[in-house]
């Protein structure tokens, strides 16, 4: 352990001790808003979900049904540069950024199953710390990789320094060992590099050199060609990849090439019936071949005309990300869903769907645009690539209130707004059960479940011993039942298979109540102080070398990585 006392390498900034309890709130549906295809087929996927309200207490109420098997995790997560969006706060001070995302991964990794992976834009005024967070929560051996997405087509002459053109996309995985990219499809252009100037039966190959840089024992030797010509040895100082008799081998399959005129450098002969049908993903990804920023901003202009996004993201881009994460069927996620384009993309591609989007735009945008999507109405996009037509649908949810509110006498009570079925899944999720009410009238008491045999009833009665004496009797010797009620008057010793708790006493200190936000969206951060140490600012607000920076003090600040030992 040394003399730190097993420290490990960690990221702080201000502030990061400070963590939210958050209140496992329930979903409410707004049929009004949920949307279906006219025409149901077998093959369609109905059950998506688009919530509306704080994504991390969205996030919180999606655990208890979505642990362990969402695939794939989106996320365009606002970038921190000090711009004004108009539909986001992106200018979050650098500690409050890096909690909001803490806050948010935590979630994110107990939600993606064991094969799934997480895929995360950003640019480079925080991609580096946000590497180091997600190592922190997801452990360094499991990130991937990070790609370059080339997201301008041409420079910005406007630049002072560099015209920047690309953003990262940080690839996560939950367990590196068991994630897999899916292969990319072959393009015309990778298959038009194979010919078949021999008429070989076989059909088209390309040729592929014989000789490597690797020192090789049976590498060395010479080789006569057809023509009579001899070449001593491997070009460049090199060995033969295999040895001399398999080289002969070769030769005599045919699979060797010596040129038009049989006196070439031999090179093998790869054919294109033998090559696998995908190609292993790149980390460069150019815009011709995912979309660039100015496609994006156009898809949203036809979609939503003067009420288009400022930032979003190309069609083809979630295309590329879900071709490689995810399959039919699979379940993605994204919790900063902005307009929508991760929901419209998967479910053109056939994958199911959870999107959570906290402003007004989640109906004035997201509903009409996923409608399109369901009616066959939406021409745009990745439409065409992945043959849409319509069908499925989607389900409109919204936060369920805080379950507690204060009256007015300053005491915490059960909201108004809850009704009875409301309370008993609000009570399942905060006591740890999975609400599942049972339909026989005979066993009223079984709101849900944690095991085949431990069950819980919620009330908002006063039970006498009499009636938990009846309750008891039908729950049996052999289950056991945690009771949720408003009061009780009984000698509980008497009752070995019940457990009784006080609403709303039992769960008081659990959570905070009536918080609907943690976007931590600040109106007006502490400008910083002359002479603070970060630089001369030019009139615009911007730092002196050029870029846009947050707008906290340089004590806020803290890139220093060190562990909980010894700096």
């Amino acid at each position: 352990m040394g003399r730190n006392g097993g420290a490990r390498l960690e990221l702080t900034w201000i502030g990061k001790s400070d963590r939210p309890r958050l209140e496992p709130r329930i979903l409410i549906e707004d049929a009004d808003k949920s949307h279906h295809a006219a025409t149901k087929r077998d093959e369609d996927i109905f059950d998506n979900m688009l919530i509306q309200g704080d994504n991390l207490l969205a996030l919180k109420a999606l655990e208890a049904d979505y642990a362990g098997k969402v695939k794939c995790v989106f996320i365009d997560p606002p970038y921190n540069t000090g711009s004004a969006f108009e539909h986001y706060d992106d200018g979050l001070e650098h500690s409050l950024w890096l909690s909001l995302m803490r806050d948010r991964l935590e979630l994110i990794r107990r939600l993606l199953s064991d094969d799934g992976s997480l895929w995360i834009t950003i640019d480079d005024n925080e991609a580096h710390y946000l590497k180091v967070l997600c190592d922190e929560i997801f452990g360094r051996s499991n990130f991937i990789t990070s790609v370059i997405w080339r997201k301008n087509y041409s420079p910005k002459s406007t630049a002072r320094h560099f015209s920047e053109d690309h953003d990262y996309i940080l690839v996560i995985a939950k367990n590196a060992e068991k994630w897999i990219p899916n292969p990319m499809p072959r393009t015309e252009k990778q298959d038009a590099a194979y010919k078949n100037p021999d008429n070989d039966p076989r059909g088209r190959w390309k040729p592929g050199d014989l000789s490597a840089r690797n020192y090789y024992s049976k590498g060395l030797y010479p080789i006569k060609t057809p023509s009579g010509r001899i070449i001593p040895g491997p070009p460049n100082k090199n060995y033969w990849r295999v040895d001399e008799k398999k080289f002969w081998e070769l030769d005599k399959d045919k699979r060797i090439w010596w040129g038009r005129d049989g006196g070439a450098i031999p090179q093998i002969k790869r054919f294109l019936a033998e090559v696998k049908e995908g190609v292993t993903p790149q980390t460069f990804w150019p815009h011709d071949d995912v979309g660039h920023t100015q496609e994006a901003k156009q898809e949203s202009i036809e979609l939503f005309a003067e009420k288009a996004f400022a930032t979003p993201k190309p069609e083809r881009l979630l295309h590329r990300i879900l071709s490689l994460a995810t399959n039919p069927k699979d379940l993605v996620l994204d919790s900063f869903a902005g307009s929508g384009t991760t929901g419209a993309v998967a479910h053109k591609m056939g994958r199911r769907w959870i999107m959570a989007e906290q402003g007004e735009h989640a109906v004035t945008h997201m509903v009409p645009r996923l409608r399109k999507v369901v009616d066959g109405k939406d021409e745009g996009g990745v439409t065409g690539a992945t043959g849409w037509q319509g069908g499925g649908g989607f389900r409109f949810y919204h936060l369920a209130p805080s379950l507690l509110e204060k009256d007015k006498w300053g005491n915490w009570v059960i909201a108004k707004t809850y009704n009875a079925a409301m309370l008993a899944e609000a009570m399942c999720r905060h006591m740890g059960f999975t609400y599942q009410p049972s339909q026989d009238v005979v066993e009223y008491w079984r709101h849900g479940h944690s095991s085949e045999r431990d069950f819980i009833f919620v009330t908002t009665a006063s039970l006498t011993h009499d009636q938990l004496r009846a309750i008891s009797h039908d729950v049996g010797t052999d289950r056991t039942l945690l009771i949720c009620c408003k009061a009780f008057n009984a000698r509980l010793e008497d009752f070995e298979n019940l457990t009784v708790r006080k609403i709303p006493h039992s769960i008081l200190s659990r959570c905070e109540w009536g918080r609907d936000d943690y976007s931590l969206e600040i109106a007006e951060l502490p400008t910083r102080e002359p002479g603070d140490g970060t630089g001369s600012k030019d009139p615009s607000g911007s730092a002196s070398n050029g870029r846009k920076r947050g707008r906290g003090k340089a004590a806020d600040i803290q890139p220093t990585l060190f562990g909980d030992g010894e700096a």
